[in-house]
């Protein structure tokens, strides 16, 4: 099974306009998507659809570009987004009892568990009690059938300061305490970060994607808040996503962008003889 995922749109950036650069760059990606061969099963859609969750015109514009790419998908709220505004764009995504977005599904031999680490008011993010219950409950069913499990916000330190979560937080200890012991879960995947990374939480994988708006420059240098430094905070890099491909027992992961580049090699009958070396080699070893 083929997985896309994309990440952080932020559509309505440029507010008001519909041909702003978060917009491109978003469709860059869907065209790539639509036009990819095996074609993706599944697209998840981790957050922050929008810059500003008041902005109804951007959910629905955001709603209508993803919409292009026609298949089944998964969609999580950010810290950028609005539950209400979220959920006003999108009523037939699920709830939980307690109106978070937070819900399962399966597909493709894996059960996907959505949940919401939207904490309104604030960047960071947070699962309270109510969330934490509702997690707990779904790991104590199925547990023979591998589980995935979809977050806006990875729970980790990234080395960037103010794109981190500290594993003091309460939140991630409460996420941690839920998630180790759960055999079952194979994977944590999130967004947020604006950069491709590969880490580990509570004994498991933890993926983050870049994403389809400019990236977050990486720098892991300590950040003071009372001296401004001049670093690259956002840059134009090519916008990203990531492909999940499960064979049945492992999750493989590539990151990938979208758009123009500079091909300096393809398979013609120049390159034909390597190409069956490494293919009558494969296996071999």
């Amino acid at each position: 099974m083929l997985i896309a995922q994309i990440t952080d749109l932020h559509v309505g950036f440029d507010r008001g306009n519909p041909h702003e650069l978060n917009v491109r760059r978003l469709n860059l990606v869907i065209d790539e998507l639509n036009e990819m061969s095996p074609r993706p099963e599944l697209l998840l859609i981790t957050g922050d659809l929008v810059e500003n969750g008041d902005d109804i015109d951007a959910y629905h514009h955001a709603h209508a570009l993803v919409g292009r790419w026609q298949g089944p998908k998964l969609w999580l709220v950010g810290n950028h987004d609005s539950r209400a505004n979220f959920r006003r764009e999108l009523p037939d995504v699920p709830t939980d009892e307690n109106g978070f977005v937070q819900y399962e599904i399966e597909q493709g031999g894996l059960r996907w568990i959505v949940l919401d680490t939207l904490d309104e008011g604030r960047h960071g993010g947070m699962i309270c009690e109510k969330r934490a219950w509702w997690l707990a409950e779904r790991l104590r069913e199925k547990v023979d059938v591998p589980t995935v499990i979809l977050l806006h916000h990875p729970p980790v330190d990234t080395g960037i300061e103010w794109m981190s979560a500290l594993p003091t937080e309460q939140w991630v200890k409460r996420l941690e305490a839920i998630v180790r012991p759960a055999s079952q879960v194979i994977c944590l995947i999130a967004g947020h970060v604006h950069r491709p990374i590969a880490t580990s939480f509570a004994g498991k994988p933890l993926i983050v994607s870049p994403s389809t708006a400019p990236q977050v420059a990486l720098d892991l240098d300590a950040v003071d808040p009372q001296h401004p430094d001049g670093r690259a905070l956002i840059i134009a890099d090519a916008p990203g996503y990531a492909l999940h491909y499960w064979d049945g027992q492992t999750l493989l992961t590539h990151f990938e962008i979208a758009g123009p580049r500079n091909v300096l090699a393809s398979y013609n009958s120049n390159l034909q003889p390597m190409m069956r070396a490494f293919l009558t080699e494969r296996g071999t070893g």
